[in-house]
């Protein structure tokens, strides 16, 4: 290893310790499918919120609220209201306006201690269906070095606060109050002692099947693979004596990058329950993206009983009320995730979309989505670049021009439009490739065709007259088996030289009897090929009009060549 390469000696991996594997022999979430949404839980008014540089006004949560509620969510963590005048104002507003619809509950977070779950209770006054969320910290690392207490005393934390919550629940009994319990940092806590904790909290409530706990298993910090979380998940329900009488929620926060596939791989251990917020908002590296797993279900054909038809909706609210920006890779709904610039990617995109009929499950290379499911039409799936392709362009000029550039067309003209590309240093627009189109190949000087006349008895009589650059007529006759064969014919005889079609295509610009044509013709002129458009309402000027164009592109390329040679020579001496 040189020097410039050497560590730092802070770089130092020998200070940090694997997790420790959970002592689960026969795991079965690897074997598992999911088939259905868990319950949903916001908590971007409360966890997303506190994580805000600048937190949400009272505006911006009203503004939060009400489209957490518009795409469907049922629980909402509306936030910690014994620990902010605002946090309980926003509660007090929510009950007193009425703004909780039917079947949404609210809930709110707050540790066990009894004047705050006090202060909690009298923020919900009046609620229909209220969620009280209380915690402790349960890990090694808390509990020895933040409480300096052992797994009795921090236990008894925990009945404690479980205890005051179903007292003063009691004094509200018009409220449909569930109880929520989370030992923080469960995933640095020895999994016996967070199911003995947890168990503890249970003997309080004493929930039945008809009447569950929410038990909440947070990824407080995220500290081990996804695989190792969901062993987590597993074992706590495994050990779990009842485990019909709660419902197992999952937290995971995305230190490691892996929140979303962590909370997925815990429903496959079991969990019914998931907290995220919308694109992953949260302290640190935030919390899970509901969005992304939501979407990630939605990609399997799987229900998520979320409304994310309205991406571009959901991202406007959420930047004004967070002031965040959204990444456009973000997945599943940033600017760019179903934006090809790869010409491998575009030519496959664009040929499977042609394939691609309404009756059938979706098959698009590189698209794992219909992205109009999301709102996103095809303008913005194909996008040409200095890396872009043939497919690209194509694809391009036929939805915005509705020009069907043949293959061969396609070769000649990608060189063109990846040079334009380079000197821009960056993207082209469909109306940019259009106009490299027609100035890279429609030349109507020096011959333009004036006029032309076929006659169609055996075979096809033609007679056409040109105009040079110096406005002079030219006429042309000849004959063949098609108006281009004669065109052809009439040239040869006109000036001598050896011209072949070697290639030719022409199609419709639109429907209805005043339809363009344009028409494309790659032709051999004394051995070599050069490729020319055009476009006219009459199909046989088209076509007549593209040759013409081939024509001068050629003499355009020999007086070029010419030149250049004359320069390479120099002066001639007199």
């Amino acid at each position: 290893m040189t020097a410039a390469s050497t560590p730092s000696a802070a770089f130092d991996h020998t200070k940090y310790r694997p997790v420790t594997p959970v002592a689960l022999t026969d795991r079965q979430w690897p074997s598992r499918t999911v088939t259905q949404a868990p319950l949903w839980a916001s908590v971007d008014l409360r966890d997303g919120n506190q994580a805000l540089l600048e937190p949400m006004t009272v505006e911006q949560k009203k503004l939060m609220w009400k489209l957490l509620v518009k795409i469907g969510l049922k629980e909402i963590e509306v936030g910690f209201p014994s620990a902010s005048q605002l946090d309980f104002d926003f509660v007090r507003w929510l009950i007193e306006e009425d703004q909780v619809p039917e079947g949404v509950s609210i809930q709110v977070l707050v540790q066990a201690r009894e004047h705050l779950i006090a202060r909690t209770f009298e923020s919900l006054v009046g609620a229909r269906d209220a969620v009280v969320h209380v915690y402790n910290s349960t890990s090694t690392v808390q509990r020895e070095r933040v409480f300096e207490m052992d797994r009795e005393g921090i236990k008894a934390i925990a009945v404690e606060g479980a205890q005051l919550v179903k007292d003063y629940a009691a004094r509200y009994p018009d409220t449909h109050w569930v109880f929520q319990y989370s030992p923080e940092s469960f995933t640095s806590t020895e999994m016996d002692y967070a199911v003995e904790v947890c168990e503890a909290v249970m003997d309080v409530w004493q929930p039945t099947p008809d009447n569950r706990c929410i038990l909440n298993l947070p990824a407080t910090v995220e500290v081990g693979p996804p695989n190792h979380f969901a062993d987590q998940v597993e074992y706590f329900i495994k050990h779990l004596s009842r485990r019909d009488c709660a419902i197992i929620s999952l937290h995971t926060h995305n230190d490691r990058g892996g929140a979303a596939a962590a909370a997925e791989l815990g429903l496959l251990a079991g969990a019914d329950r998931i907290e995220g917020t919308l694109l992953g908002n949260g302290e640190r590296t935030g919390n899970m993206d509901l969005i992304t797993l939501a979407m990630n279900l939605y990609s399997q054909g799987i229900d998520p009983e979320l409304d994310l038809s309205n991406p571009d909706e959901i991202i406007q609210v959420y930047t004004e009320c967070t002031n965040l920006p959204v990444h456009p890779r973000h997945p599943w709904v940033g600017e760019l995730v179903y934006t090809a610039f790869s010409g491998s990617h575009q030519d496959a995109i664009r040929k499977c979309l042609k394939k691609q009929q309404a009756d059938e499950p979706w098959q698009v290379a590189y698209l794992p989505i219909d992205p109009q499911d999301l709102g996103r039409d095809f303008q913005a799936v194909i996008r040409v670049n200095s890396q872009s392709g043939k497919g690209g362009m194509a694809f391009l000029l036929e939805r915005d021009h509705g020009i069907s550039l043949p293959r061969w067309m396609s070769l000649e003209l990608a060189p063109h439009v990846q040079k334009a590309s380079e000197q821009v240093s960056g993207e082209l627009s469909s109306n940019q490739i259009r106009a490299i189109l027609d100035a890279s190949f429609k030349r109507e000087a020096p011959l333009s065709l004036k006029g032309y006349r076929l006659d169609r008895e055996g075979a096809e009589q033609l007679t056409a007259t040109l105009i040079d650059e110096k406005g002079e007529q030219i006429a042309l006759a000849g004959e063949g088996n098609g108006a281009i064969s004669a065109f052809m014919d009439a040239w040869q005889r006109h000036t001598g030289a050896t011209v072949s079609v070697v290639d030719y295509g022409e199609h419709a610009l639109g429907e209805g009897s005043d339809a363009v044509a344009v028409a494309f013709v790659m032709l051999n002129l004394d051995g070599k090929r050069v490729c020319g458009m055009a476009e006219d309402g009459d199909t046989v000027s088209a076509s007549l009009k593209a040759v013409l164009s081939a024509v001068n592109r050629g003499l355009e390329s020999s007086a070029r060549s010419e030149a250049e040679r004359a320069e390479e020579a120099g002066p001639v001496a007199v």
